[in-house]
């Protein structure tokens, strides 16, 4: 079995896992994060460019180095394209409610679910294999990541978290600091509001999944539970590289 294909499997059984977000429209930072060892990528449709054509391209680099690789889809009109192009899930902004999270765990799944078929794609082998093969590998190995960023969702995290087919909770750290406006560091709402999330992941037995900037955030979320860390990005990668090769030159030449 693949990387790819056993990712879901490897998340929920707990396995901790190091990722980055993709934001960068290319195939390139796919091949270089796979071939470095990440364990997964997230390819940024939200806040990056990625369009279907560049999405298809980072996903064609992830199936070549069998990287997983999920996509931050803007909204739920976005996830049959990226599941037909072959990746391994979703991350799903602003899921507020226990309804939202099963109308896109549905759209997930063939069985049981309102996924449109179709083996004539990239993540079918185009055509390559059986259709009930196929139904049953996706069904088994689809990964729904629910991102939980609102105040309002904290009211049903608990629904949220037993939802049938939400495979994990990621903590929108960022999202819940500009909701609740406070400017002061580790605000005690948004600090309360990660521990909630946490709580209520544990409590259903979902992995929590997390942004982080560095290994200290990690460590601190690793203590509430996290197993799954997408650490920065391939543009604060190469910022941080830049920034640091720059002023290292500076220094040595004067």
């Amino acid at each position: 079995m693949t990387t790819a294909s056993t990712f879901r499997q490897r998340m929920l059984g707990g396995q901790k896992l190091v990722g980055t977000f993709l934001k960068t429209p290319t195939g390139h930072g796919t091949e270089i994060l796979g071939d470095i060892g990440y364990d997964f990528v997230v390819i940024d449709q939200e806040h990056g460019p990625f369009d279907r054509t560049s999405s298809d391209i980072a996903l064609m680099a992830a199936r070549a180095t069998d990287t997983p690789a999920l996509v931050r889809v803007p909204g739920p009109e976005a996830i049959l394209s990226v599941l037909d192009c072959g990746a391994t899930g979703v991350l799903v902004p602003h899921v507020k409610s226990a309804a939202y999270a099963r109308e896109v765990a549905a759209m997930l799944r063939y069985r049981g679910g309102s996924r449109g078929f179709a083996t004539s794609t990239r993540a079918g082998r185009y055509s390559g294999i059986p259709m009930w093969r196929h139904i049953a590998d996706s069904d088994t190995r689809m990964v729904f990541v629910a991102q939980i960023e609102d105040p309002v969702a904290l009211d049903e995290i608990d629904a949220i978290a037993a939802v049938d087919g939400v495979d994990s909770l990621f903590i929108g750290r960022g999202d819940l600091t500009a909701a609740f406006g406070d400017e002061s560091k580790d605000p005690p709402d948004v600090l309360r509001a990660v521990e909630r999330i946490s709580e209520a992941a544990r409590k259903a037995n979902k992995p929590i999944s997390v942004y982080v900037g560095n290994a200290s955030e990690a460590a601190w979320l690793n203590s509430l539970g996290a197993n799954v860390f997408v650490l920065s990005s391939d543009q604060g990668f190469l910022r941080q590289a830049a920034t640091a090769a720059l002023r290292d030159v500076r220094d040595k030449v004067g």
